[in-house]
């Protein structure tokens, strides 16, 4: 994926209140930023923040954190914010280090679109490989729950594997998720644009 330069992103970034500057700082207190014991949702590779951003208007009693690794994607994400919403936060971090950042807090973690990384030799980088189930074991807070969707079968067909030999259960797996056309879906940027050109979107929820 091509990463476009955003003029003034270093502007927007520091401006932006939403944006968290040292999440390690804030592990196992997110609770005190929030100021109150609300569930605690988090999407890995928020992009643009669609998905999250509509998420937190519609879920006033939820708390939501966008994670996002690049820069210039991330302020594409801040000029999306309409209004201030007080159970949402931005940070700007590499996934794998997402245990250092939160400790047995989270209830939810989205996987929306995430890189497939194709290459067997990159397949421990992917967002359902085993060295990131391991990672998330030490995040969640009691229950466990990840909600899937890509638009790459074989990532889908690796994340069930994955998943099941972890020992979550899968629920509502489904390989066209938008098939039903009556569910009311709060969808991403990328998930538009393959919809737009008529393309299955594989879904799934795993909870332990």
């Amino acid at each position: 994926m091509r990463i476009r330069n955003v003029k003034d992103k270093e502007k927007i970034l520091s401006s932006c209140e939403q944006l968290i500057s040292n999440p390690k700082g804030r592990c196992g207190q997110w609770s005190e930023l929030f100021k109150n014991n609300h569930p605690l949702y988090i999407e890995i590779g928020m992009g643009k923040g669609k998905f999250i951003i509509e998420n937190a208007k519609k879920y006033p009693n939820i708390n939501f954190v966008g994670i996002e690794k690049y820069d210039s994607i991330m302020v594409r994400a801040i000029q999306k914010l309409d209004q201030k919403l007080d159970n949402l936060v931005f940070i700007r971090m590499n996934a794998l280090e997402i245990d250092e950042v939160f400790s047995k807090e989270i209830d939810r973690i989205y996987l929306n679109f995430s890189d497939p990384w194709p290459k067997v030799r990159h397949h421990f980088r992917r967002l359902t490989s085993k060295i990131f189930l391991d990672k998330y074991d030490k995040v969640f807070k009691d229950k466990k729950e990840i909600y899937l969707r890509t638009d790459n079968e074989e990532l889908f067909i690796y994340s069930i594997e994955t998943l099941s030999t972890k020992g979550y259960s899968l629920k509502n797996v489904t390989f066209n998720l938008h098939k039903n056309k009556e569910l009311d879906l709060i969808t991403t940027e990328y998930e538009d644009k393959f919809l737009k050109d008529d393309k299955s979107i594989f879904s799934l929820e795993a909870i332990l």
